[in-house]
């Protein structure tokens, strides 16, 4: 009789997929691709429709005439004023010196944030020191303050060093950020082993060599975003580059774009074709390491 059910059990071709463990079942559930329903996808297209219509809306601004943007219904199609309109705005609000000048300002502030962040992160994050709590808090607590209010005395500080009207001015100020310390801070008390720094403590590695060798390889997915955050943050600055510099002397893109806003009737178009010359470099850098930014949040984000 043993014999029979057996039998059975081996010529009946379901009998293995009854008798198959229930762990197998869920590695072929966990191993199929997931897909969005029509429902995902048609919210995804109308959320990338809404981000791209204010830059769509822009370049179709700035190939327009003014008057014609006086119009109802506004135009919702490009026209064929956007090269004229660019050169103007290019040869009418110094647009050469302040591109240079925001990529020197950017670039600068970005390295420079991410470099003393990510030490300062370090620091509060895995070494003990007297008093680092009551420190840390006092950094955090610098983000509870308004800019508006520092303005005064920076501008008087500014004034004394006679930095008006210089790179360092807005520079200077900038080159680490609270919000930079905290978040290096918070990424790498997670990121970092502990065990990694004893070890290379008792290897005679110094703290710089530390730093180097173990501390920015670590940290590089969350040097990546800050980075990014940092430079693109810097590039749209207004306020204190507008009170720190002038429009005619080494003026940043957003200082820059004050001067084609003048007059009793400011041409809508020019302002449009300059802030659209401001916008190509954050898209094409975006363009060009937008996969290593990426790639480095997706890293950061399966450590663990």
């Amino acid at each position: 009789m043993s014999a029979t059910v057996s039998s059975r059990q081996t010529l009946d071709p379901a009998a293995p997929a009854r008798n198959a463990p229930r762990g197998d079942k869920g590695r072929g559930r966990a191993g199929r691709q997931l897909h969005g329903g029509k429902i995902t996808y048609a919210v995804l297209i109308l959320f990338t429709i809404g981000s791209l219509f204010p830059l769509v809306w822009t370049a179709i601004a700035a190939s327009r005439t003014n008057t014609r943007l006086a119009q109802t219904p506004p135009p919702l199609w490009f026209g064929g004023n956007l090269f004229n309109n660019l050169d103007k705005a290019w040869n009418g609000a110094n647009m050469g010196t302040a591109l240079l000048n925001t990529t020197v300002v950017a670039g600068t502030v970005a390295v420079s944030t991410v470099l003393f962040s990510t030490i300062a992160g370090f620091a509060f994050a895995k070494l003990r020191f007297r008093f680092k709590n009551i420190l840390l808090m006092l950094t955090i607590g610098t983000m509870m303050v308004p800019p508006q209010l520092s303005v005064v005395p920076l501008y008087m500080m500014v004034a004394k060093l006679e930095w008006t009207d210089q790179l360092q001015a807005v520079i200077v100020p900038t080159l680490v950020s609270a919000f930079g310390v905290f978040f290096m801070r918070q990424y790498l008390s997670q990121a970092l082993p502990t065990e990694l720094i004893e070890a290379a403590r008792m290897d005679g590695a110094s703290s710089l060599r530390i730093i180097w060798h173990v501390v920015f390889p670590a940290a590089r997915p969350a040097m990546a975003v800050l980075g990014m955050l940092t430079f693109v943050q810097s590039w749209n600055d207004f306020f204190w580059p507008f009170i720190a510099l002038t429009q005619n002397g080494n003026p940043t893109m957003q200082v820059a774009l004050t001067g084609l806003s003048r007059g009793y009737t400011p041409d809508q178009s020019l302002i449009m074709a300059g802030a659209l010359l401001g916008t190509l470099p954050l898209l094409i850098a975006f363009v060009l390491f937008g996969k290593q930014i990426v790639g480095g949040i997706m890293q950061g984000a399966v450590k663990g």
